[in-house]
């Protein structure tokens, strides 16, 4: 007679799997990435031509959240009525700011502009925004390109509150791959 063998079934139960366990890694990069798009680096895309030509309409960039020291001609993003806006940052806190003849006088010293170069700058004065010197914890901005751009000519000086960080980082189109210019 052959022998069968038989198996008890409670003693062949499924081990348990704990659920947590396997969601683990996935919760930890959900909560990784938020943190460092919140106080780190974000995407933000280019919204018109104010830049042109250094920056084209939808190209998209990498802002720096984390540096809140701005130099003359860094690219800045800042809040202005509900809407973010892209410029470049022309006046420092302590400065006088002035264009005449489409030259660029900071504290009535010439300074030379490498990026707008396609677009005539009118003559223009911080008094004509009715400020003599740029005040603490404020910056004159403008876009590149200065016959299309709402800039600090017209909506005034941008406190450094508004400005939610700074961008050098090209990240698409991939032909615009690199960092953009000084």
């Amino acid at each position: 007679m052959e022998q069968v063998e038989v198996l008890d079934v409670k003693k062949a139960e499924k081990p348990k799997k704990n659920w947590f366990k396997e969601l683990l890694p996935y919760i930890i990069i959900i909560i990784v990435v938020v943190l460092i798009r919140t106080f780190l680096v974000t995407p933000v895309q280019v919204d018109g031509s104010s830049m042109y030509p250094t920056l084209q309409d939808k190209q998209l960039l990498l802002l720096k959240k984390y540096d809140h020291t701005y130099k003359r001609f860094d690219v800045v993003v800042f809040h202005h009525r509900n809407a973010r806006l892209i410029k470049r940052i022309i006046g420092l806190p302590g400065e006088t700011v002035e264009y005449l003849n489409d030259t660029l006088y900071i504290n009535g010293k010439k300074v030379e502009e490498n990026f707008a170069k396609n677009s005539e700058t009118l003559d223009f004065k911080l008094e004509d925004i009715d400020y003599k010197v740029i005040p603490k914890d404020k910056y004159f901005v403008m876009g590149d390109n200065r016959n299309n751009s709402t800039d600090s000519r017209i909506i005034g000086l941008i406190d450094k509150k508004m400005i939610q960080g700074s961008t050098n980082l090209s990240i698409f189109p991939l032909d615009k791959l690199g960092f953009i210019n000084k």
